[in-house]
């Protein structure tokens, strides 16, 4: 009962801070942080973020959903990816020193940006795990093996932590800025983007799209909404 009111918060609390449905606002850091995966910490707290409780077909999936926050610096794109589970489908023998090729294949959130809005099949994706794995990938659609970019490294960290008693785990990611755009950041750059979320294993599987894709991958760029990166004043 108490995890179905925290959903139910968290889409209506998450709805009302949105300019558009399509869009989300990362709002301007003066100072980096270090990982934080805590929504109430000094870095987190009052950012409006947008909701993924659809899957990929636009369809509400009860009792799961993913919330996700953004803020940026002149160095960096930070994400915090707040998402519920019924249940977990884990590595069994995770690495967080290197980068886990086909992460996907367990329970994962991702990040799809691109900053090109002429050649929308060319964009990077950003994947972390409840425990801490991550892959970043530099993805071609035209390429015969677009899953071959998983050796393009962007330098991104990220963390992760499970907390078992609310059904909620947490991800971070801090992205060079200039992994994703060849412009400087600056205030009113706008970017491509999408965000999923993959829980369970088998009949159990459930697949988040915060922009529905309306096909069974997550590799459609024109279902993406965009980011917006938006100042400070936007916290006051």
């Amino acid at each position: 009962m108490r995890r179905a009111v925290w959903i139910a918060c968290l889409l209506v609390t998450a709805a009302s801070t949105l300019r558009a449905a399509d869009q989300i606002d990362s709002i301007y850091a003066e100072k980096e942080t270090r990982p934080e995966t805590n929504p109430d910490s000094r870095f987190w707290r009052g950012v409006p973020g947008v909701v993924a409780h659809e899957n990929q077909t636009g369809d509400l999936v009860p009792g799961s959903g993913m919330e996700v926050r953004s803020r940026w610096s002149h160095n960096y794109l930070y994400f915090l990816f707040i998402s519920t589970f019924q249940t977990l489908n884990l590595n069994r023998d995770p690495r967080t020193d290197v980068e886990t090729n086909k992460l996907w294949q367990w329970d994962v959130a991702e990040a799809f940006i691109g900053s090109d809005f002429n050649n929308i099949r060319r964009y990077k994706e950003f994947e972390v795990s409840p425990q801490g794995e991550w892959v970043d990938l530099d993805i071609n659609l035209n390429a015969p093996h677009h899953e071959d970019g998983w050796v393009w490294n962007s330098g991104f960290n990220v963390a992760a932590r499970i907390n078992r008693k609310t059904h909620t785990w947490y991800g971070f990611m801090r992205i060079p800025y200039s992994a994703i755009d060849s412009r400087p950041a600056a205030v009113n750059n706008s970017l491509r983007a999408n965000f999923f979320l993959s829980e369970g294993a088998g009949q159990n599987h459930v697949g988040l799209a915060w922009e529905p894709t309306h096909r069974q991958t997550f590799h459609v760029p024109e279902a993406f909404g965009t980011i917006l990166l938006s100042s400070d004043k936007q916290l006051h």
